[in-house]
């Protein structure tokens, strides 16, 4: 079968997709990336190019979206087939550009946690039954991962390109997800993306926010194993 490069979000490590390895991981091989050592986008994407398979499945969410669309656009012949899940294919605005360069001023003086409970996690998540244990999970990867992480993440997100042509310009199986109530990245983003790329699916997961392999994971699992056997 073919191998499954799975790139996590910001701040987060492979236990974002737990539940997808312990789903696939008994049927194909399962590599997930870590998006930590570069701040840029091309670097990140021309690193895992380096030592992924010669040719893969590729699922991204949030920022690992955001990379995976670059894997896309320097290798397509390399994708056999492509998921996005709650990302932007645009480039960052100037209004999020400087909401993020305060996010590292603040992260550079030790506040961290403070910015990632208070700023970014409370955007992340419906209200679920899950909602504490997750966001308790997404704490310890941030924290896990550290300051220096999260400012070449934010580097490299505040500095990427506009990806829509690569998506115009790709032909392959592609699966568009997203959570209905996902704050960061709305429905209409994914939209035009299933616009963009002929052919793809779009799947809005209700009940679910920024994170629905953690938030909704059976039905996120299911969509997932739809694109990956069609």
């Amino acid at each position: 079968m073919t191998p499954l490069v799975l790139l996590t979000g910001m701040m987060c490590d492979a236990r974002l997709f737990a539940p997808q390895i312990a789903a696939f991981s008994g049927r194909r091989t399962i590599v997930c990336s870590p998006l930590s050592q570069h701040a840029s986008v091309a670097e990140l994407a021309t690193d895992i190019l380096y030592h992924a398979p010669e040719r893969f499945a590729l699922a991204g969410l949030s920022m690992g979206g955001i990379v995976a669309m670059e894997i896309l656009r320097q290798a397509p012949e390399r994708v056999e087939r492509i998921a996005l899940m709650d990302t932007n294919p645009l480039a960052e605005v100037d209004e999020v550009k400087a909401r993020r360069f305060t996010q590292m001023v603040s992260v550079s003086e030790g506040r961290l946690a403070n910015v990632m409970r208070d700023e970014m996690k409370p955007n992340y998540l419906s209200d679920g039954p899950n909602r504490d244990e997750i966001f308790r999970l997404c704490m310890d990867m941030a924290l896990s991962l550290g300051p220096d992480v999260f400012l070449s993440q934010s580097r490299a997100l505040m500095n990427r390109h506009d990806q829509t042509d690569t998506l115009r310009n790709a032909h392959l199986p592609a699966l568009i997800l997203c959570g209905r109530d996902d704050i960061l990245c709305p429905v209409s983003r994914h939209a035009l993306m299933a616009d963009c790329l002929s052919g793809a699916t779009l799947k809005i997961i209700e009940g679910a926010g920024h994170l629905p392999v953690l938030e909704s994971p059976e039905e996120t699992n299911a969509a997932l194993a739809c694109w990956l056997e069609n």
